[in-house]
């Protein structure tokens, strides 16, 4: 099944068009979004996934849960749907408001979008996490000198963003 994804202007108002996702080209002033989950367990380590090695880009790589927002649905419930398909968690319940968001803007790409991050302190462990296979292969939970060692490996995705938004 195709997946759509609304687009946005840079007020995050709906522009009243709607794409398939695959592909999908943003002109100058539209965006779509999307939504990171920073997971957090009992002992403050971040839950970290390794994409799959099928994955067209960044494959292998570490990273934050996230994804984007389909055609008709809002960040929030974006986030608590990315949650619950690739790492199995609830985050119903839980408070949903962005504490970060950022913007690209790449023309020549066409690869223009808002990223909402979310942050969930849960008491959960490695043996709570389901990864959905198309997904993610692995899973830790890391603690931020990991994630370091990991980004100066050059093996962890949106880490500036990440230390900037955590305030590292």
């Amino acid at each position: 099944m195709e997946e759509f994804v609304d687009i946005y202007d840079a007020n995050r108002i709906f522009t009243g068009k709607s794409v398939p996702r695959k592909n999908a080209h943003m002109a100058a002033g539209e965006f779509v979004l999307y939504i990171l989950a920073v997971v957090q367990d009992a002992q403050g380590r971040y839950l970290i996934t390794r994409r799959s090695l099928d994955k067209a880009w960044a494959p292998g790589s570490w990273e934050v849960t996230g994804g984007g927002v389909l055609a008709g649905e809002t960040p929030d419930q974006a986030v608590v749907r990315e949650v619950r398909e690739e790492v199995g968690l609830d985050v119903t319940g839980q408070a949903l408001e962005p504490f970060f968001s950022y913007e690209n803007i790449d023309l020549e790409l066409g690869d223009n979008y808002i990223v909402d991050m979310y942050k969930f302190q849960l008491d959960v462990n490695k043996d709570d996490v389901v990864l959905q296979n198309s997904e993610a292969i692995d899973c830790m939970f890391a603690t931020w000198n990991d994630i370091c060692a990991l980004a100066e490996a050059g093996k962890f995705l949106h880490f500036e963003r990440l230390r900037k938004a955590l305030g590292k």
